[in-house]
């Protein structure tokens, strides 16, 4: 079967929306993405910055597809498989609507990805596409750092304000806890940035996607729940040295002088590498 014919006779997502009397639920952090050449763009930018040509061998995984704008795009680039998380019901009929079209590739699950173990292995490589609810962006990402080896990449798109703090350099407003998690597990690329008028309804914020890629080395469950043990407390007093929110570890200042940190520095100042250091010391 070909996939994008099979795809390309579906009904536009704005009739389908309208068929199913899908409005979007701000409780669920819902904002649609009903034009068909953003969607198929942002599958093409990830594609292209990983130099593959589509996603043949592999299962991907979306949470939240909505109306199926990005499930479409994906299932158009050949998947071998693809399973969908879908906590509104009123999305599942389009889905099977799809899935019926394109000879059953799509697994659809009716429940809480917050509660999905995505983690477990096998042999196919796994990729995670999402335009992520918006109340629930962070807590996921961070479950998915967690085993990023697990998975080839991740594509997700986010409020802008969210993505900025994940990709922000040190000594900035934007620097903080997620920023040294993301950046000492992954390769990140922004691949665009979306206004509001790209979604029905239209939110008061811009969105962003980033392409997650795991690095070639990874922290461990153990190394990433120092870490973020470790920020928390750094971070908790951002405007205060080190040695003030960071005063309860013993040794403090012989174990900063040892990796080349000075206790009066800032948390923001602090590069993630350098957390990493610390954190191996205490």
């Amino acid at each position: 079967m070909n996939l994008r014919t099979a795809i390309d006779s579906l009904p536009s997502l704005k009739l389908t929306v309208e068929a199913h009397g899908l409005l979007a639920k701000k409780s669920l952090g819902q904002n649609f993405l009903l034009d068909r050449n953003i969607t198929d763009k942002i599958i093409a930018l990830s594609l292209k910055k990983q130099s593959l040509d589509s996603y043949q061998g592999s299962h991907v995984f979306e949470v939240g597809p909505g109306p199926g704008g990005l499930t479409r795009a994906v299932i158009s680039n050949n998947p071998d498989k693809m399973t969908v998380i879908e906590l509104d019901e009123r999305c599942i009929n389009i889905m099977q609507d799809i899935n019926s079209k394109t000879g059953n590739i799509l697994e659809i699950l009716n429940q809480d990805a917050l509660k999905y173990d995505f983690s477990y292995q096998e042999n196919n490589d796994k990729h995670i596409v999402s335009n992520l609810p918006y109340n629930i962006s962070v807590p996921l990402l961070t479950k998915w750092l967690y085993d990023i080896n697990c998975y080839k990449s991740l594509t997700l798109m986010f409020q802008k304000e969210v993505a900025d703090r994940i990709q922000a350099p040190i000594s900035t407003k934007d620097y903080g806890r997620l920023s040294v998690l993301a950046q000492l597990q992954c390769k990140i690329t922004r691949l665009l940035d979306l206004n509001p008028e790209c979604f029905t309804p239209a939110p008061k914020i811009w969105s962003s996607v980033l392409l997650f890629q795991p690095l070639e080395k990874t922290l461990n469950k153990d190394e990433i729940n120092k870490i973020e043990k470790l920020t928390a407390q750094a971070f908790s007093m951002r405007r205060k040295m080190i040695r003030q929110s960071l005063k309860s570890i013993k040794n403090l200042e012989e174990i900063c002088e040892k990796i080349g940190i000075k206790t009066t520095m800032r948390p923001e100042e602090i590069t993630p590498e350098q957390f990493l250091a610390l954190s191996k010391e205490i």
